[in-house]
């Protein structure tokens, strides 16, 4: 079961210092995701698979968060899982999964898996802000919708 880690330089209210890894394939989603990040003042990274996702990331300054697509082109986000989680650097940055396969059976997947929290898309941007704000004070989120 996935563990709660909470975000350290993260205030109860002060995101401004935080950087996301979005890792999703579709740029429509990809700017709303960004959009609603940029509204809270956290810094977005984006990548559009999961491969070589831990490359990626290793060539960060900083990440404190990644939102995983599950289908993602090339290698889905149970494959980049598995290898973030074998990163040393990365394996304690929480990941959470994002998808519109949003079900109780894929929560339970994305539990077992090791996911730190689940987002149903299409997300709501009227719900994200304290979406993001409850994960990053290391607060467990497990939504469908």
């Amino acid at each position: 079961m996935a563990a709660d880690i909470p975000i350290s330089g993260a205030g109860a209210g002060d995101l401004s210092d935080i950087t996301v890894l979005v890792v999703e394939d579709n740029v429509s989603n990809f700017v709303l995701i960004a959009r609603m990040l940029g509204f809270l003042g956290i810094h977005c990274e984006w990548k559009t698979s999961g491969y070589e996702v831990v490359e990626f990331a290793d060539q960060l300054p900083r990440i404190d968060l990644i939102l995983l697509d599950i289908r993602l082109p090339y290698e889905d986000g149970y494959g980049a899982l598995k290898k973030i989680r074998s990163s040393s650097r990365l394996k304690s940055i929480p990941v959470i999964a994002v998808t519109a396969e949003a079900s109780e059976e894929q929560m339970k997947k994305a539990r077992a898996a090791g996911f730190n929290g689940f987002l149903g898309k299409p997300l709501d941007p009227d719900r994200f802000p304290d979406q993001i704000q409850r994960i990053m004070n290391g607060k467990p989120v497990w939504e469908m919708y």
